[in-house]
């Protein structure tokens, strides 16, 4: 298993480098990051944009750029920021930033994972019946809300149930300006924060994942090896959990990896909707500011994010099948 683990982290560094070429590549042709600051009233002299230029190095060839960039990460630099007048830092705001995001992220996988696993099986083991469709319906019913939708409906509802009922739901931001001394109560403040987004973020996405589950699970039943474990007078529980189970799980990994990027995407909207200075406020206020080096250092973090989960995944390919190892 180790030997396996090593290999696949080996693979993973190349593509790194290859995402953070076409990343930068990408950004570097999206547009002039100082059309703003020729727009502005009074307008600049050309000293001044000419000292932008040099700062974010526009004057350089884009292969020296990127590689004073890609150095530059390896000592925690991530490059000069147009916002704050140049006085922001981007790796110390983004990593806090990214803690924020990562919690409502890892939460909203693992509870989507385990709604999707159980209702997969249900519905495959009910396959026709009322159980079956009703779980049918409510996937397709979340699949077709609008995750920003969604997020506002509950956040709706509330501040209904706060303001009628007397509950102490929380609806904007990932913590409590005041909160008292103590892990433990910073602990449960950002708990109370977490509940909507991530059953936003949980059901807009476990209702795909569950389909897929289903129909894999389907297909696992309908195989020779199930029948036989059912002639041999297998505890049905057995035959479901240890065999069947477990050989649907390695697609289902599969998809659940293939779709962390779509997840980060509508991370950036949940987070919108409940006005969490995450990840995603920190891409808006970069557009906006056309700051290069912020979105780079953004898109970096997201490749890096999918990169890690799908690295997770092969790992648990291992895990399910333990003949992948040895491929």
């Amino acid at each position: 298993m180790l030997a396996y683990t090593v290999r696949r982290i080996l693979v993973a560094i190349p593509l790194l480098i290859v995402s953070t070429f076409v990343v930068f590549l990408l950004v570097t042709f999206s547009g002039d990051p100082l059309a703003q600051l020729r727009t502005k009233q009074p307008p600049p002299t050309p000293q001044v944009i000419a000292n932008y230029r040099h700062m974010l190095r526009l004057d350089q060839p884009i292969l020296l750029r990127y590689w004073h960039w890609i150095t530059g990460l390896l000592h925690g630099d991530f490059g000069p920021s147009v916002q704050g007048g140049g006085a922001l830092n981007i790796g110390h705001e983004l990593a806090r930033r990214i803690v924020v995001s990562l919690r409502l992220v890892i939460a909203a996988i693992i509870i989507a994972m385990i709604i999707a696993v159980i209702v997969g099986v249900v519905s495959a083991v009910r396959q026709y019946t009322v159980t079956d469709y009703f779980l049918t319906f409510t996937g397709f019913l979340f699949l077709s809300l609008p995750i920003f939708w969604f997020a506002l409906l509950l956040k709706e509802a509330a501040i209904w149930l706060n303001v009628h009922v007397g509950t102490r739901i929380q609806t904007l931001g990932e913590s409590s300006p005041t909160v008292g001394p103590g892990f433990g109560n910073h602990f449960v403040d950002a708990l109370e924060h977490l509940i909507l987004p991530t059953i936003a973020l949980a059901l807009g996405t476990y209702a795909a994942w569950s389909r897929f589950n289903r129909g894999s699970m389907l297909e696992v039943l309908s195989s020779d090896y199930i029948r036989l474990a059912r002639a041999k007078g297998l505890r049905r529980s057995r035959v479901l959990v240890r065999h069947a189970l477990r050989t649907a799980l390695i697609p289902f990994v599969t998809v659940t990896a293939l779709d962390i990027a779509g997840l980060l995407s509508q991370t950036i909207v949940t987070e919108t909707v409940f006005q969490w200075r995450g990840m995603g406020d920190f891409l808006f206020s970069a557009i906006k500011a056309l700051d290069v080096y912020a979105v780079l250092a953004w898109l970096l973090v997201a490749a890096i994010i999918v990169i890690v989960f799908n690295l997770i995944a092969d790992l648990l390919y291992a895990v399910l099948d333990p003949r992948i190892r040895y491929e």
